[in-house]
């Protein structure tokens, strides 16, 4: 089949992607920009990729029309900007006018389960965008689900940040909230299976895992798990915007999306009972089970997607090609330059760098800037980065986003999220003589980007030239 794949470089479609083609699927990948996308890896005759922007009705024509099957992943629930529920219902709308003049049979749409009468904002636009898509030229299969439990999932990532940081938890009441976690695996064996089968055509189905949790005894399964004694005291008194700031400054998520995630998680996620699990033949996977697999695949370096990546940015939503450009004009530039003693081990300290390797010198100076930018509201050093030895276009890197990551061209380019009067370059290059070129380029903007390059400037000297010092050397070097 000819199978359409939205949202291509988000969590979720990316983990199926690899199942689509090893089931000989033929696989149109939609993306916001390509540069983001890397197609190589993927090593297979049976992909493509068009550029599509659900906002721009235009751009939807790049979709082919002998389409069978599309996913629909579309959401903007952690956008920084605009009203996201107006956002998605204009991208659904978009959608389902382009998508019922193909020949598609079938749209699998994944959503969010939606039980009780007072719906948060994320849940309500999610049930919105079911009712566009609904009665259309094409089949319409909606699967919903609460938690999503695998490596590199948000709800993942939010649980472990709590529960490896913080000792003792003075939490919110929500923590009492039900819900009915799902593993990433039994998410993708259901989207996998429901392609094509007519049984489920029209039809909107609950998807959750055999236990029923509180966000509690979630934390506290998976501190056992972890062999971490923990905590958790519940207070009464936290406002939705105070556990909302207590998800940002604790966890690596972004305070819009901390706010959106508060305010679903005051609403129980239970399924409704349904045929789906029988109909497809699939063994659920309990809690702790799911957990335990989730480590497995990190502890591998074998995690497929990070909803890091996906998180939605200026540089995301303008594509990463707008930036690569780095300009001349009206920048200050601190360029460094030395010989490594050995390329391949220089090439590989680039490749590895940030997260939980560092920034091998001052370190500390690097968390500091990253805890300031926190404090102003900004993504800090929280993010880390996906994998510790392999990156790609389009990756948070702590504070920064990879533009560009060519070991053909032995060329790491970044570009800075942090809150700054002004935009932030660092590119790391080996030239053909076994030089490491090192470019930190700011661009400020007004009077108060020029202030704050000439008070950073002294730390930058330090900073910047340790760092070219300890990449350029064939040891590993302290942090």
């Amino acid at each position: 089949m000819k199978i359409l794949l939205t949202g291509a470089t988000g969590y979720i479609a990316k983990i199926l992607l690899p199942v689509l083609l090893d089931n000989d699927h033929q696989v149109v990948c939609c993306v916001r920009d390509k540069n983001r996308f890397n197609i190589r890896k993927y090593n297979s005759d049976k992909i493509s990729v068009i550029e599509v922007d659900f906002l721009d009705k235009k751009s939807l024509q790049n979709i082919p029309d002998d389409i069978d099957i599309a996913f629909y992943f579309i959401h903007s629930m952690s956008s920084q900007s605009g009203d996201f529920e107006d956002m998605e219902s204009q991208c659904a709308t978009n959608f389902k006018e382009r998508i019922q003049n193909t020949n598609t049979k079938q749209v699998i749409y994944l959503s969010g389960i939606a039980n009780e009468v007072k719906l948060s904002k994320h849940l309500s636009s999610r049930k919105n965008v079911e009712s566009i898509l609904t009665d259309s030229a094409f089949a319409l299969t909606t699967l919903k689900a609460g938690i999503i439990v695998g490596s590199g999932s948000a709800s993942f990532e939010i649980i472990r940040d709590l529960v490896e940081k913080l000792p003792i938890m003075i939490t919110p009441r929500w923590l009492k909230t039900k819900c009915q976690p799902i593993a990433i695996r039994n998410v993708i064996e259901i989207l996998n299976g429901v392609i094509g089968n007519i049984e489920t055509y029209n039809k909107s189905y609950d998807i959750g895992g055999p236990d029923i949790l509180s966000y509690k005894e979630m934390l506290l399964r998976f501190a056992k798990i972890r062999g971490l004694k923990r905590r958790i005291i519940i207070v009464p008194v936290m406002t939705p915007r105070i556990s909302s700031y207590w998800l940002y400054f604790v966890t690596s998520t972004s305070y819009s999306l901390a706010k959106n995630l508060v305010n679903s998680m005051k609403v129980e996620v239970i399924c409704k009972p349904n045929e789906l699990i029988a109909l497809l033949n699939i063994s659920l996977i309990d809690y702790d089970t799911s957990i335990k697999r989730a480590f497995d695949k990190i502890e591998q370096n074998q995690v497929l997607s990070s909803w890091k990546d996906a998180q939605t940015s200026e540089i995301i939503q303008k594509g990463i090609s707008k930036y690569i450009e780095v300009p001349v004009d009206g920048c200050f530039k601190d360029i460094r330059k030395k010989k490594v003693e050995s390329r391949e081990i220089a090439l590989q300290k680039i490749w590895s760098i940030g997260g939980k390797t560092g920034w091998y010198y001052c370190n500390w100076l690097w968390e500091i800037r990253g805890f300031i930018d926190q404090m102003f509201g900004g993504v800090g050093m929280r993010r880390g980065r996906k994998s510790e030895t392999d990156i790609f276009p389009g990756e948070a890197l702590d504070f920064w986003r990879v533009l560009v990551a060519s070991k053909d061209e032995k060329r790491l380019l970044l570009y800075a999220e942090m809150k700054l009067p002004g935009e932030a370059w660092l590119e790391f290059k080996i030239d053909e003589k076994d030089i490491l070129i090192q470019t930190a380029t700011f661009r400020p903007l007004g009077l108060l980007g020029r202030l704050y390059w000439y008070s950073v400037y002294p730390f930058h000297t330090i900073i910047f030239n340790g760092l070219i010092n300890r990449i350029s050397a064939s040891g590993q070097g302290k942090l």
